[in-house]
């Protein structure tokens, strides 16, 4: 039965979703329903990626909590940054982070938490995933904020990844 429906949540998701749309609990509209619901799934197995595993729980949550605080902190600098830029604009920068995380689950985490904290955006990825390219709003000292990044956010992925 676990080969037949490969995923029994989206399964059941669609076979209720085609009966949603369709209105109707005909023979026909529950046929395909019952084959969209097989089907689908086995089709969909090989796009869906291998799960992480993940390790050192303790590390995720400060990990968590470290995120949550710079994202407060990165909303207030930008705010004050849009606010002065007249007397003395933003230094935007393109920064390259040389990475050691290699893991693709670590490395869709990083992308993550670069997408959310404020002032910073994902511009590149290295094609042998070696070295990251970020756009920073406001960057004073660009050695120091590589050493940063990859303290606050790459080497805890490290742990928990790899």
């Amino acid at each position: 039965m676990r080969r037949l429906l490969r995923s029994p949540g989206l399964s059941l998701g669609l076979f209720g979703g085609w009966l949603l749309l369709n209105e109707s609990l005909d023979v026909g509209h529950l046929l395909l329903a019952t084959v969209l619901a097989v089907v689908v799934p086995l089709l969909a197995a090989p796009l869906r990626p291998t799960p992480g595993r993940l390790r050192r729980l303790p590390v995720l949550a400060r990990l968590i909590l470290r995120v949550g605080v710079e994202v407060v902190r990165s909303a207030l600098d930008v705010a004050r940054g849009v606010l002065r830029a007249r007397a003395t604009p933003p230094r935007g920068a393109f920064v390259v982070v040389p990475l050691d995380l290699r893991d693709a689950h670590g490395l869709a985490a990083l992308a993550i938490i670069t997408a959310v904290i404020p002032g910073t955006v994902w511009s590149e990825l290295a094609p042998d995933r070696s070295a990251l390219l970020l756009h920073v709003f406001d960057l004073a000292d660009e050695e120091g904020f590589v050493a940063q990044f990859k303290a606050a956010y790459e080497l805890p992925l490290k742990e928990i990844f790899e």
